[in-house]
């Protein structure tokens, strides 16, 4: 296999994705992201950083497919009183919900609801899961019983941010060892990290420059494949001298197909396009759509280990398990304990109406706020697991709220639907439980310490180092007043009109400034 190293002025940047965290902090030696590292240190102490929630310190062992053992296993018929339930929960005007509900609490007796789970909608940051699908069956297609290869491409192999980065306003944080802090900001030509932390990047902090980043590299593996990587020249020659049509081809056979080779309905689930203006001006592809059903079933395949095979299942769930800061459904404090595996994406738009004030999250044009999200709870006595994938479009009211408020009362409905067993009142707590003493134990234990990093203050902000207003935006760096001045394709007020150059349909969301 080939290697190629490319590193950045320097020394080369590492990202420590900002709002949704994703792989567990003990896995810096196997996928070399530095940002692990550094948020390891901020958890003993030794550097300033956010202390984690208990579900947010799940350790690489402690995440595995929970249904490998059961490769038959398909999503059951609707539950009556599931569904009843469910529907019950949503606001008036339902219409304006699409959901599916998964409780595999008991896998020998799932069960499923849903409420119009086959209507389709953008997906928007959403389509990053199966942008990673179609990297990791391109990955296998090339190495397929070899992964040990594909371990080490993905550590070895490191790219360095080109044109294909344009435009994105979305923050990651950077550090290097030494550094007491973390720096924030969008991903900058010259920026390096190898593929496992361009992967992380589109996936936790929902990059849109990540994104089509690892969207050209795909384009570059299905067309080198075994010689992949190639020169940076030589990959700069192929996308300059490559005719549009057959970068498209190229691209399309390689994001859609592995939807269709691993049992998906590519009517249902599909991303369109790249994520960046840049990328589409170089590689055009088509529109984008998903259902809630059908992104359920990419769920279940991965916890079967059928998306392409057990290991690039594996590798899929720990990139989007979440382990930072939790914003939108993962916002719910009823799910501080849980661990959680979730993508999000939203799209909203505006017009003048009369008493009518434009903000994040409340177009009246467009409200898109989608969320996939697997919970998992190891508390004493119970152990929940179950799949929420959620796509509204209510317009003028916060969805961020809606979301955060639905996961709330879908959490208490699981939790009634399945008490806990009796547990000995003898049983010290453990701090991966999910209780309070547990937890209020590990602060103490830290802050007797001597090496507690955080101040009082930052214990009471979850010691973000972002500022409150950019932490429910997914990392965005565009303020609501700027949204129609930075990297927007098309104002606010053309995103639906003649003149803009996206149609509404194939706008994903994250690369217009109104959508994150």
């Amino acid at each position: 296999m080939k290697s190629s190293v490319v590193v950045a002025g320097a020394f080369a940047l590492f990202a420590l994705p900002q709002l949704a965290l994703g792989y567990p902090l003990d896995a810096y030696e196997e996928t070399g992201m530095l940002r692990l590292e550094a948020y390891r240190l901020a958890q003993t102490g030794k550097i300033r950083g956010r202390l984690l929630p208990p579900g947010a310190q799940r350790k690489s062992e402690d995440i595995q497919l929970r249904l490998i053992d059961r490769p038959d296993f398909e999503i059951p018929a609707p539950d009556a009183a599931l569904s009843a339930s469910i529907e019950a929960l949503l606001d008036e005007g339902t219409d304006g919900y699409a959901i599916a509900v998964l409780d595999l609490t008991d896998p020998d007796n799932p069960r499923y609801a849903g409420h119009n789970a086959e209507q389709d909608q953008n997906p928007g940051s959403v389509g990053k899961l199966m942008v990673g699908l179609a990297w990791f069956q391109a990955l296998a297609d090339v190495y397929p019983d070899d992964t040990t290869a594909r371990d080490a491409l993905l550590y070895d192999t490191h790219h360095v941010a080109d044109a294909f980065i344009r435009w994105d306003g979305h923050n990651v944080p950077l550090w290097k060892p030494g550094d007491r802090e973390v720096v924030y900001r969008p991903i900058q030509e010259g920026d390096d990290g190898n593929l496992w932390t361009w992967l992380d990047w589109m996936m936790s902090s929902s990059s849109n420059a990540a994104a089509s980043t690892v969207m050209s590299q795909l384009v570059l593996l299905s067309h080198f494949g075994a010689e992949y990587p190639v020169p940076p020249a030589a990959a700069a020659k192929f996308f300059a001298e490559t005719p549009k049509s057959k970068l498209s081809s190229i691209y399309t056979k390689a994001i859609q197909s592995p939807l269709t080779r691993n049992g998906l309905d590519v009517t249902q689930l599909r991303q369109g396009s790249f994520f960046t203006s840049e990328g589409k001006a170089r590689i055009p592809g088509t529109n984008s759509a998903a259902t809630p059903l059908e992104l359920l079933r990419y769920m279940v395949k991965m916890e079967k280990g059928k998306l392409v095979d057990p290991y690039s299942s594996l590798a899929i769930k720990r990139l989007i398990y979440l382990s930072e800061g939790r914003i939108r459904y993962a916002a719910s404090p009823a799910l501080r304990r849980a661990a959680l595996f979730f993508k999000s994406g939203s799209l909203y738009s505006c017009k003048e109406e009369s008493g009518f004030v434009c903000g994040k999250y409340k177009g009246n044009v467009r409200n898109y706020l989608n969320s996939v999200t697997m919970v998992e709870t190891d508390e004493p006595g119970r152990k929940l697991q179950y799949i929420v994938v959620l796509l509204s479009n209510v317009l003028r009211k916060d969805s961020g709220q809606i979301h955060k408020k639905l996961a709330t009362e879908i959490h208490i409905l699981m939790e009634r639907d399945h008490p806990p067993a009796a547990v000995s009142p003898d049983r010290e707590p453990q701090l991966d439980d999910g209780s309070d003493e547990a937890e209020i134990q590990r602060v103490i234990d830290e802050i007797n310490s001597g090496n507690f990093a955080a101040t009082i203050d930052e214990i009471d902000s979850e010691n973000s180092v972002t500022p409150i207003d950019e932490i429910d935006s997914e990392n965005s760096v565009t303020p609501i007043d700027e949204i129609d001045s930075e990297n927007s394709a098309a104002p606010i007020d053309e995103i639906d009109s003649e003149n803009s150059a996206v149609p509404i349909d194939e706008i994903d969301s994250d690369e217009q400034p109104v959508s994150e």
